[in-house]
């Protein structure tokens, strides 16, 4: 009789969706995103920048705002340099990571781990601050007795990005498409109309800008006209943050993932580029200045929209509603790379290995569930203060920005000779590197005693947990090569597990005999101390083995449909030697393997027909024993063991649990 489903079943399906099919051969086609989708997802958070990075930049220049024009033409340079660095990383690694591969292959380990941890506090960051100058924006229009309800109003929203990112990548992206594309809408009527009503007043605007640049030349003299200059490009720095997101979410990029890249890059550039400049244009053009309780954008919009009437003042409604939930939609770039750094990182050792794993919708559930709920504690601290946030904010995608154009220059470097085009790519992300070290050690300077401190701490604090965690998986593993050494001798011995016949005949099956089920994880030391515990505790008692591998679908393996074959064959030879193993002694024996997202699902899955072939069957499985039990080894190892025995106890089945004593050197 088929199980019904239970009420909590139905409710997660509700909130995200039916689970997604393995098998299904279109998955990953439907999955991914096409270059327009990538750039709502992964642009927003670059677009939403303008809604306060151009304002930073101009109102630094002070009374000098004719100067802005050299602040946006940097910056725009800034952007396409920025940009065409990363469609190089996209090209020179096409599996995608961004700054933390870069740093890590190019580089060393540790400092693409700093690279790392740096982008995985920026996202936290990145969702925080989207939200919360969101919720900003959104309370600006209501009355004022309700800005008591602003934080709940906030944390209500990142709890709802959560939900919708949970449900998947592509659904995720397309709810928001709506807000994405009338903030284009508007932003790009208002920037045309205004620089357009100006066209017969540019030669009036450029000798304007002379007499600015001279006055500022003779009052600050040509040192402090161009520090003043740097010093509002650098304030300016927001700006540039979520131009590394493509080459960090590039595993969901529609096939071929490099062209894909590519080309949102190019979206990317574009879009963000002509809105900044053309923000600083309208702001000179308008003469806009600074108000109380207004952004320099509403200000801005106003005027260009003061002669319109009724129309004029929807307009400037929708352009700001518009501008407001773009911040939120902002949020989506921290719920979609953050998690798949945390997954490359995890695949590394660098965080628990959990982080990897994938739901059965096809996302880094945990991962997402971090940095919600890292962006929520933030939130709660800060009060929601986007002032604060924004003093904590974009300093640590510069360090990744830093290390990842070092990591390229030095692979051009190396590739001198050997490579077409070493010369202009060394040229491009050298630039870059200039580019990026002065914003990091201005904006730092800047902003360190303004609470930078703070950042840049939480950043080492995740960096040295980092350490800890890698530091006890490279022992762990020290350890467990040691059980590999069992392997040779038991190979060696053909009456191992009590066999009585070793002839050449292949093995009869018997179904009423005792049956040994064992959950296998890999052809190693620890299956076969799994296979000697048992036989230690029941000698010559069981004459069918049946070994049982469930290959694990997380974030390294779900790139593409040839990535899940290598695993099904990895798989299925290591459970050829296994039974190879037990019939040369003379005993029945059989490899049983299934893939999923879940091993204690799948493992529950398969109990029903093994039992039923094996009345008599009893499973295995092996638990390690570490020479000191701490809170990490709790943490990080042995939690699918016992998930297995859990569930396998509450449907009546017998589970051994064997210990593996883990012996540490002599």
């Amino acid at each position: 009789m088929t199980r019904r489903p239970s009420p909590s079943r139905h409710i997660k399906e509700l909130l995200l969706g039916k689970s997604l099919n393995l098998g299904d051969k279109s998955l990953f086609h439907n999955l991914s995103l096409v270059a327009f989708f990538a750039w709502v997802g992964l642009g927003s958070d670059g677009l939403s920048s303008s809604c306060y990075g151009p304002a930073e930049a101009y109102l630094a220049l002070g009374q000098h705002t004719f100067l802005a024009l050299f602040v946006g033409l940097a910056s725009m340079v800034t952007i396409f340099v920025i940009s065409a660095s990363y469609a190089q990383i996209i090209e020179l690694f096409p599996s995608g990571g961004g700054g933390y591969v870069v740093a890590s292959k190019l580089l060393s380990p540790k400092l693409g781990m700093i690279s790392g941890c740096a982008l995985l506090v920026d996202y936290a960051l990145t969702i925080t601050l989207s939200v919360a100058s969101g919720a900003d924006a959104l309370f600006s229009f209501l009355p004022p007795a309700w800005a008591e309800f602003k934080l709940t109003a906030a944390v209500f929203g990142v709890l709802g990005l959560i939900v919708l990112n949970l449900r998947g990548v592509k659904e995720s992206v397309a709810a928001l498409v709506p807000i994405f594309l009338v903030f284009v809408a508007t932003h790009a009527f208002a920037i045309a109309w205004g620089v357009g009503a100006h066209l017969g007043n540019l030669p009036a605007i450029a000798a304007r800008t002379v007499a600015d640049a001279s006055a500022a030349h003779s009052q600050l003299g040509l040192m402090g006209m161009v520090l003043l200059i740097l010093r509002a490009y650098s304030m300016g720095a927001g700006t540039y943050t979520g131009l590394e997101a493509v080459s960090n979410g590039l595993s969901i990029l529609r096939e071929p993932k490099v062209r894909t890249g590519r080309r949102t890059m190019t979206y990317m550039a574009a879009s963000l580029s002509i809105t900044v400049m053309g923000l600083i244009l309208a702001y000179i053009l308008y003469g806009v200045a600074e108000t109380h309780g207004k952004t320099l954008n509403a200000v801005l919009f106003e005027t260009i929209a003061r002669d319109w009437g009724a129309t004029g003042h929807v307009f400037v409604l929708v352009t700001l509603v518009s501008e407001a939930a773009i911040l939120f939609v902002a949020a989506q770039t921290g719920f979609l790379d953050g998690p798949r750094v945390l997954a490359n990182m995890a695949l590394d050792r660098w965080f628990p290995t959990r982080f990897a794993m994938l739901s059965d919708r096809m996302v880094t559930q945990k991962g997402i569930l971090l940095m919600g709920g890292a962006s929520l504690v933030l939130m709660v601290i800060t009060n929601g203060s986007v002032d604060l946030l924004i003093v904590l904010y974009s300093i640590n995608v510069f360090v990744t920005f830093v290390l990842s154009q070092l990591g390229m220059v030095r692979h051009w470097l190396g590739a001198r000779g050997r490579e077409r085009g070493w010369r202009k790519g060394l040229l491009l992300n050298g630039l870059g590197l200039v580019l990026c070290a002065f914003i990091l050690v201005t904006v730092t300077a800047i902003k360190f005693f303004e609470g930078g401190w703070a950042t840049l701490m939480v950043t080492g604090a995740v960096a040295g947990l980092a350490l800890y965690i890698r530091r006890h998986y490279d022992q762990t593993w020290a350890l467990l090569k040691r059980l590999d050494d069992l392997l040779p001798a038991m190979e060696a011995d053909p009456g191992f597990l009590g066999a009585t016949d070793t002839g050449a005949c292949e093995p009869v099956c018997d179904p009423t005999a005792r049956t040994a089920v064992i959950l296998v994880n890999g052809y190693n030391g620890l299956g076969m101390h799994t296979l000697l515990g048992l036989h230690k505790l029941f000698t010559g008692e069981f004459k069918n083995f049946i070994f049982v591998q469930v290959g694990m679908v997380d974030a390294g393996v779900f790139k593409g449909l040839a990535e899940m074959e290598a695993l099904k064959a990895h798989i299925r030879a290591d459970l050829d030697r296994y039974v190879d193993f037990a019939r040369a002694r003379g005993l029945h024996a059989e490899g049983i393997s299934a893939v999923g997202v879940d091993v204690v699902d799948e493992v529950v899955k398969l109990t029903p027909e093994i039992r039923r072939r094996f009345p008599k069957a009893i499973f295995f499985g092996g638990q390690l024993v570490f020479p000191s039990e701490t809170f990490f080894t709790r943490l990080l190892h042995n939690h699918i063991v016992f998930a297995v025995q859990r569930r396998l106890y509450r449907e009546g089945v017998a589970f051994v649990i064997v210990p593996i004593r883990l012996q540490p050197a002599a």
